[in-house]
């Protein structure tokens, strides 16, 4: 299964490509919103996990450019943020994000939340 991690955090794309890697995931990593929309495009990975706060295209618009891309729409979004109020957590599942996970998050959780949305995407 291919991941998409769309995270501008050093120390987070660290930890996060690590953890999926050792779980058995084929990673990619972008660095800001605009990469995040081509790698989606010409990777087609099974889930991108999504930083709200992304240089270039913020996460919410990436979101709901995946949503209205025929060819991507299908893809499972797990937003990560910093930002847990719920307007924020409505605005990300309004913008078409499957899950929403706010930072830090437990390591378990979010693995968990992965192989939760990768068995429902099949």
């Amino acid at each position: 299964m291919k991941i998409l991690v769309a995270e501008d955090e050093p120390n987070i794309v660290t930890s996060l490509e690590f953890l999926l890697r050792g779980a058995g995931y084929d990673v990619t990593i972008a660095r800001n919103g605009s990469e995040a929309l081509d790698l989606t495009e010409k990777l087609r990975p099974d889930l991108v996990l999504l930083d709200i706060m992304l240089p270039l295209v913020d996460g919410f618009e990436v979101c709901r450019r995946i949503r209205g891309n025929s060819a991507t729409r299908h893809t499972r979004i797990l937003m990560l943020t910093a930002r847990g109020r719920r307007g924020e957590m409505d605005k990300g599942m309004a913008a078409g994000a499957n899950a929403y996970l706010t930072k830090p998050f437990a390591t378990k959780e979010l693995v968990e939340t992965v192989a939760r949305l990768l068995k429902t995407s099949g």
